[in-house]
């Protein structure tokens, strides 16, 4: 596939069907070429559910906290699509469960503690650090995937995870200013409750207490991120929109 008129997106952390990550792609593939990228071969599936190569989808398998992989993932853009114009920084997890635990800074090993790093804060790192001298001056759009857990707020017991995605906010800023005088913008999207294929009960319940009395959606993320990478959001830059249903401004709580 060689490359085509159309501006070329790549989206991180698109593996499950009903995460943040694919609905991004979804709304960028209707005047997008997409890359999406997943660390497992479900993401075949997404590239067929978005019509496939034929449809200007491609998809990229591999572990984006080894930085070598980040390259490979900018080198198939280049190579498929020639160019690339927007870059949505996904991937990234909270541990929930099995042998890496959420836990207190006090009781956060050394290896939970570099596994949520790497995870949350290397991969948007990696890819992004690959692919800044190639994203397109004047309409390069990169869009960081951060949290209010971190950033705005926090819960318990989850020190490495808060740290990561606070760090991020810091890249964004840097990154937004590295990048300023070529005309491409770099933001970060913070999303509180969101119901997912992965929520846990408790967030779901969490999402009911919000002001807005429901998690939120994808899709409501992916519309604020299809927003930042539109050619025309071009003097938004080095900030982080929040997504959350008003639950971070809220001071009464449990009150209706």
């Amino acid at each position: 596939m060689g490359p085509g008129s159309r501006p070329v997106a790549v989206v991180t952390g698109a593996g499950s069907e009903d995460g943040i990550g694919f609905a991004c792609a979804r709304l960028l593939a209707e005047d997008h070429a997409v890359v999406i990228a997943s660390t497992t071969d479900r993401i075949h599936e997404r590239v067929r559910q978005l019509g496939g190569e034929q449809a200007g989808v491609v998809g990229f398998v591999g572990d984006l906290t080894v930085s070598a992989t980040a390259d490979a993932l900018i080198a198939l853009t280049l190579q498929t699509f020639g160019r690339i114009d927007v870059l949505v920084n996904n991937a990234g997890l909270a541990a929930v469960s099995g042998a890496e635990e959420a836990a207190p800074a006090v009781a956060t090993t050394d290896e939970d503690w570099r596994a949520a790093i790497s995870r949350n804060l290397d991969t948007t790192f990696f890819v992004t650090r690959t692919a800044l001298p190639l994203l397109t001056d004047g309409v390069g759009r990169i869009v960081n995937m951060a949290s209010v857990s971190g950033p705005l707020m926090a819960y318990a017991n989850d020190a490495a995870y808060h740290s990561a995605k606070a760090a991020v906010i810091g890249l964004t800023r840097s990154t937004a200013i590295d990048v300023a005088s070529r005309g491409i913008t770099c933001n970060a999207v913070a999303p509180g409750w969101i119901a997912t294929a992965a929520s846990t009960s408790h967030e779901v319940l969490m999402g009911k207490a919000t002001p807005m009395g429901r998690p939120g959606t994808p899709e409501e993320v992916a519309a604020v991120v299809r927003f930042l990478a539109l050619p025309s959001a071009s003097y938004l830059t080095g900030q982080m929109i929040v997504v959350d249903g008003a639950n971070s401004i809220a001071e009464e709580r449990g009150v209706r």
